[in-house]
This record gives structure tokens, sequence and C-alpha cells, in this order.
């Protein structure tokens, strides 16, 4: 399998990764590792490959899984809380084991941990949750000093590819420079990662890192689904690691 490792400051007991398309049993469109159950993919094909994240990435438990609807909602899981998919676009634990999750396939997954690290949190940030105010709920759960918190955008559809309308840049908002100029008339070329990290900023998280990965133009290594329509998805994983210090 192919992971992608956050490059962040975090403390020894915080684990994250996110996956790529490489690695899985799935086919056509859906080649190999597609973790989402919700894109008409082979269920069994999908629960294999999601037993070969589990084994690969060593995971403690099997994450959460949520139902993502470009909303704002924010939910707390538990050790229980795999027993039943919760609608929300984001998720958070001070749980030890318990694996946040969240899957894209061309939106800007976020985790979020801090200091500490004793809460993460696994936030779904397409432009629609972004302009909504989904960044600001996923660091509201740590309840403290937004500098002790630490954020990493994983893969996501990048400056060069991301064209949105007038009217979308009007609800995203953000500084001029998130905009280049589309080729498109009516169109500009937005920045998912830079709208985070600024909208991260005004509410005091500066520790904010990147992937600086495109979705979009890297067909071999990742889904998109404004390149492809039907494709799969990818996920986003974080949790607290209880024998963290100890690796």
């Amino acid at each position: 399998m192919n992971f992608i490792s956050p490059n962040w400051p975090a403390p020894p007991s915080i684990r994250a990764l996110s996956t790529t398309r490489i690695g899985g049993v799935s086919k056509g469109v859906y080649s190999a590792l597609n973790l989402g159950d919700h894109v008409d993919d082979d269920p069994n094909s999908v629960a294999k490959n999601r037993e070969i994240l589990k084994l690969n990435a060593r995971l403690p438990s099997e994450p959460v899984w949520l139902d993502q609807i470009h909303g704002t909602r924010v939910v707390e899981a538990t050790p229980l809380s795999k027993l039943e998919t919760q609608t929300a676009d984001g998720v958070w634990t001070n749980s030890s084991g318990v694996v946040c999750a969240i899957l894209t396939a061309d939106c800007l997954p976020l985790l979020l941990t801090n200091r500490k690290g004793n809460r993460v949190a696994a936030v779904h940030a397409g432009w629609r949750s972004l302009a909504a105010g989904i960044i600001e709920h996923g660091v509201n759960v740590f309840n403290e000093d937004p500098k002790d918190i630490f954020a990493w955008a994983g893969p996501c559809i990048g400056p060069a590819t991301f064209e949105v309308g007038i009217d979308v840049m009007a609800e995203l908002g953000g500084p001029k420079r998130a905009y280049l100029p589309s080729q498109s008339p009516g169109k500009v070329l937005a920045n998912l990662a830079l709208l985070a990290q600024t909208r991260l900023a005004d509410i005091g998280v500066t520790e904010f890192y990147s992937s600086e990965q495109c979705t979009f133009s890297n067909p071999e290594r990742y889904f998109s689904y404004r390149r492809d329509g039907q494709c799969g998805r990818m996920a986003s994983l974080i949790w607290i690691d209880a024998a963290g210090d100890s690796k």
C-alpha cells in the first residue's frame, strides 16, 4: 500500500495518514483501493479494501466512517461509535485507539490535533462545508488556545485545476491571492488549501501544514471526482496511540 504521512510536529502519541488509490482489490473506475461504500462499487471489494487498510496501517480498530453531506456537523467518536454510521462532516475523539476517518476524492481532508496529543479530529472540507464553517466547528471541539492546535491538509484538488464560478468565490471569501484567473469565462481557479489555512489563521491556528498533493493532476495515485465523475474515495485517518511514546 501507499500512504501519505503528515509532515507536522505532532506529539508521539498521534498517528495519522492519508491513503492513495494504490493497493486494493476494486476494479475499473474504482481501481484499486476504494474505501467508499457509497459510490456503487462492489460491497465485497470495499470491505476487503477496508480490511487491507486496517492490516497495513496497523489500525487499532475499525475507523469511524461518516455519512458525509457537505455540512458543518462535527461528532464525537467513542469506542462504541463504529457500531453506527453518523451523518456529519467532522469527527473528533479523546479516546485512544479510536480512529477518526474522512473520505475524499478532491475535497480537502483536514486533520487536527493538539500540543498535548490527547485529542484529534478529522474534517471534510469541500468548498460548501468550508464556506459554511466546518473548519471553525472542527477547531471548536478542542476548547483550548488555538495556538496549541496543529492542522494538516491532505491531498485535494490543487489550485491549478480547481475551477469555480464567481458565485462560489463570493461564498468562500478569503484573500485575493487564493484565486487565479481561469481561461473559462466567469470562472476562477481556487486554492482550497490556502483558503483553509486562512480560515485557521483567522481563528488563531497558525501551525498549518500541507501535503501539497493535487488529486486531479495525478490519476495514477489519486481518485478525483472532478476529473473522472464516477470514482472511488481515499481516506484520511487520525488516532491517539496509547503506546505512542514507546514507538
